[in-house]
């Protein structure tokens, strides 16, 4: 039946978990693997990016306002991280990631960040970090309100803490919530 005058198409939307080592693209690329390994809808395209190297939710859609209001930094939209981190950060590290770090690119908006024990309900990584018996890590959890690119890998690294893992835990008020690595699930 033809759409009645005036009428729109319902936008499909969905939260992804994607796994490491999945490039946040659809678009084939030597060897690895995509998000078009995981996700069979047409005209679904990321809102934002996540690195080949980095985990967790991504919103996906067809809805261009919404995929400009998650992805476009003037909208302020906040994304929550879980980070671990070598070493262990002091109150100074702390502090600065909050006020804003200077990058190449420039200062960094303030964050929010704290130290928290690792989460019990996220998932083993596959190859699991290297482990070095003489530098401890710690968990962080930061909330940026922008997105350059790698910005909270080089964050910690201009403040001494260099990200082994990092999990994009938030976006807005969507969370990962019971999603497992590949799986989604439609809003």
């Amino acid at each position: 039946m033809p759409l009645l005058a005036g009428a729109t198409k319902m936008a499909t939307s969905l939260l992804f978990n994607k796994p490491f080592r999945v490039l946040s693209q659809f678009s084939a690329e030597a060897g690895k693997q995509t998000l078009a390994d995981y996700i069979d809808l047409p005209g679904v395209y990321a809102a934002g990016r996540l690195d080949f190297d980095s985990e967790g939710l991504m919103l996906l859609t067809d809805d261009g306002a919404l995929q400009a209001r998650v992805s476009n930094p003037r909208y302020k939209l906040p994304k929550r991280y879980l980070a671990q981190v070598e070493g262990l950060p002091d109150q100074a590290a702390l502090e600065t990631l909050a006020r804003g770090v200077e990058l190449k690119d420039g200062l960094t908006r303030p964050a929010r960040v704290s130290a928290v024990d690792e989460p019990d309900w996220l998932w083993p990584r596959n190859p699991p970090i290297r482990v070095r018996r003489q530098i401890p890590t710690q968990w962080l959890q930061l909330e940026i309100r922008e997105g350059r690119n790698r910005q909270v890998r080089r964050m910690t690294a201009a403040v001494g803490h260099p990200t082994l893992r990092l999990v994009r835990a938030a976006i807005g008020d969507w969370t990962l919530g019971e999603l497992r690595p590949g799986e989604y699930r439609m809003l």
